[in-house]
This record gives structure tokens, sequence and C-alpha cells, in this order.
């Protein structure tokens, strides 16, 4: 088990939620000057190797985080031992994740969204099917997260 905080976030695809939350996270890490791991990937191999969307990329780079160079990968059962805590972006993500979650797992399994006080049990809508508004609340709802997550640990640190 890693002895730092190692956060995994993920989505379906991992082109868009996760990689999403993963740069909030890394911008949010920085500027608390935190020492952790961080990564995403999908339930799914759909989009394993690519870049994430670029109304992702657009977002995240508009909020001051380039996520461009991230290629979308799978969750593996090696994740669950790698990680401190596996954040799913939705209820059936983190059904996914939990059907192949090992015995020997050590990751805590959560909603990326009970970690925001009032927001425990939300998920983080898919903005893939709609316009660039919802990327944008796709945006805020995992920097909300993102800053809750550094606070905790700049608490504990």
């Amino acid at each position: 088990m890693p002895q730092n905080p190692a956060y995994l976030f993920v989505c379906l695809g991992n082109i868009c939620r996760s990689p999403l939350a993963e740069g909030a996270m890394r911008l949010a890490a920085e500027r608390a000057a935190l020492d952790i791991a961080i990564d995403s990937c999908g339930t799914a191999a759909y989009h394993v190797g690519e870049p994430p969307d670029p109304r992702s990329v657009e977002v995240a780079a508009a909020n001051g985080v380039d996520i461009s160079g991230l290629k979308g990968r799978q969750l593996d059962r090696e994740d669950f031992a790698r990680f401190t805590h596996i954040f799913a972006m939705d209820h059936q993500n983190l059904r996914n994740i939990e059907a192949v979650r090992p015995p020997n797992a050590t990751a805590e399994v959560m909603l990326l969204l009970d970690v925001v006080e009032g927001r425990e049990g939300a998920a983080i809508a898919d903005p893939y099917y709609d316009g660039e508004e919802s990327f944008e609340a796709t945006w805020e709802d995992v920097w909300a997260a993102a800053e809750a997550l550094a606070v905790g640990l700049t608490r504990s640190g």
C-alpha cells in the first residue's frame, strides 16, 4: 500500500470526467504543496490510449491546468493496491469498480462527491453528449472535490 495518499479518479471511458478530476486534483495539490500520486482511468476500454475529449482539455486549460497529454487507460486489479483512494464519478462506475475489486484490495472506494459537504451520494453528470456548458459544470464539481481533498490533506498532514 502506498505510504503517501494516492488518488485514482474513475469514469466510464477516461476522456471526460476522470481526466478533469485528475487535472483539478493536480492543480489543487500544487497550490497546497501536497506530495500525492494522482491518476485517472475508465471502467471500460473504449478510449484506451486516446487523449481526453477536446472539450475537457479546453475547460481544464481555461481553469489553469493542461490535461492534453493524458492518455486513457482502463481500471485494473493492481489499482486497488497502488492507490489509497479510488473515486468513482457516478453510481454505475462505482458498481463497475466494486465488481472487479479483488478480495485483498486496500484502496478505499467511494463516489468523488462524497468528499464535498452536502453533496454526499451525488453523481458527477457525464457531459459527453451535452454542450460545452456541461463540461464547465463538470469542472465545477471536480474542482469542489479537489479543493475538499486538498483541505483535508492539509489539515491531516
